[in-house]
């Protein structure tokens, strides 16, 4: 029996995942919603598309068990129609198929004109940058480039993604403009490879170059820069982050490792003390600098000693935001010839041996910030807090300013100052000045 209460013909999209697939998932629903389409963001809804995430062995555990979920709620007569599209679904389509055949059908993360004809749209060449976005107003995500060229052994992104594919300037900028038309305060750039953005395009790494376009985008507060590769890197973009005041001084770059013969077998491109120099450039060409760095712990023939180099390392260098991850062994990848020697319990402990330094190190920083004044942006109310972030923060993986509600009241979407009166290892507490 078909439930009354669901809406006929309402597109319900779900999203697993990093912000890569949140910024396809908002392409999509553009798309669709100028195609007349009523479509919704994990909401209730008759026909349903599920955009998978296939990285690891977690990530892809959960988008299974979504597809699942709904493959209930079809049987049951919950829902009319599931439809899977995403890094999963590009990556296992034939598995899929045959493990999953009543999903109604499976698309790569390339065949977007393909799924919108599935779902009775059309695909509009001309919609540059017309997004529904899903994140809280005054901030979204900006693809700046698909794919990766790097051949890092442990990655089965370029299975996913494909070839690095830079978006150029121009498109890049209209969908700037109508992101700050629609209240949007905040652009995070995002790329599997920032470092490499250009090249195909204007044969030269042209970030700085994209940069200078976008801060003059009005309306546009602050600009973050997530996933440099650290091989490469071109430090015109320092140069501009010193000079433009809304080019948040604020970098992620993921670096894996540290250990030479690790980063040798992880096929990296680079060892300690080119990492650690270019470290250092950061710091001493924008002292204010926030970076923000992954670790993987337990990749196939880490020794203790491998290890310590990399705990060491991590006490030296005092990362502001650090994230620590366990291997995981995946199929097609040129890591998978290796042999996933280091057992799971050595792989977490390891990790939480990183984190509880990380920990240390961000609670002696946040003290320091005590009787600071910093610029905050309102993210949201939770509880009897106002919850914001200061231009060193990006959303939902690093620290956060919690602002007692009871004694101001704060608009989301807007910027206040406020003056730090308590920290803890992550979350700083301040009064609106």
């Amino acid at each position: 029996m078909r439930t009354k209460s669901l809406k006929k013909n309402r597109i319900n999209v779900v999203t697993l995942g990093c912000s890569k697939n949140v910024y396809d998932s908002e392409v999509l629903m553009g798309q669709l919603k100028a195609s007349g389409k009523d479509v919704v963001h994990e909401e209730e809804g008759n026909v349903v598309v599920i955009n998978t995430c296939g990285f690891i062995n977690n990530a892809k555990e959960e988008s299974v068990n979504t597809i699942l979920e709904f493959m209930q709620k079809k049987e049951a007569g919950e829902v009319d129609k599931v439809f899977v599209t995403g890094c999963l679904s590009e990556r296992y389509k034939p598995d899929l198929q045959k493990e999953i055949p009543n999903v109604d059908q499976y698309f790569g993360t390339t065949e977007l004109p393909q799924l919108l004809k599935a779902l009775g749209a059309d695909y509009k060449h001309e919609l540059i940058g017309e997004r529904l976005t899903t994140t809280p107003k005054n901030y979204a995500y900006l693809k700046i480039a698909e794919g990766c060229d790097r051949p890092c052994s442990f990655c089965a992104i370029p299975l996913m993604r494909g070839k690095h594919k830079s978006t150029p300037i121009e498109d890049i900028v209209v969908e700037a403009e109508k992101l700050a038309a629609n209240g949007v305060k905040e652009l995070i750039l995002i790329a599997q490879d920032l470092t490499y953005y250009g090249l195909d395009l204007y044969k030269k790494r042209n970030l700085a170059e994209l940069l200078e376009h976008l801060v003059k985008v009005d309306g546009i507060e602050w600009i973050r820069l997530h996933y440099a590769f650290p091989t490469g890197f071109p430090m015109d973009v320092l140069d501009v982050m010193n000079r433009e005041l809304k080019v948040c001084n604020y970098i992620d770059i993921p670096l894996q490792h540290i250990s030479d013969s690790i980063l040798k077998s992880m096929r990296r491109g680079t060892t300690k003390e080119k990492t650690t120099k270019l470290l250092k450039e950061f710091r001493a060409k924008v002292p204010e600098m926030t970076i923000r760095t992954t670790l993987i712990v337990g990749y196939p023939g880490e020794t203790q000693e491998d290890f310590e180099t990399l705990r060491d390392w991590v006490k030296e260098m005092r990362f502001e935001r650090l994230g620590c991850f366990t291997y995981s062994h995946e199929e097609n990848t040129h890591a998978y010839n290796l042999e996933d020697d280091v057992p799971e319990e050595v792989k977490i402990d390891r990790a939480n041996q990183i984190m509880e330094i990380q920990s240390q190190i961000s609670w002696e920083l946040n003290q320091a910030k005590i009787g600071q004044e910093f610029k905050v942006v309102i993210d949201r109310k939770e509880g009897n807090y106002f919850v914001g972030r200061t231009e060193y923060d990006s959303p939902d993986v690093d620290n956060e300013v919690l602002i007692d509600a009871s004694e101001t009241y704060l608009k989301t979407g807007e910027f206040t100052t406020v003056k730090v009166i308590e920290a803890e290892d992550f979350d700083l507490y301040a009064k609106v000045i």
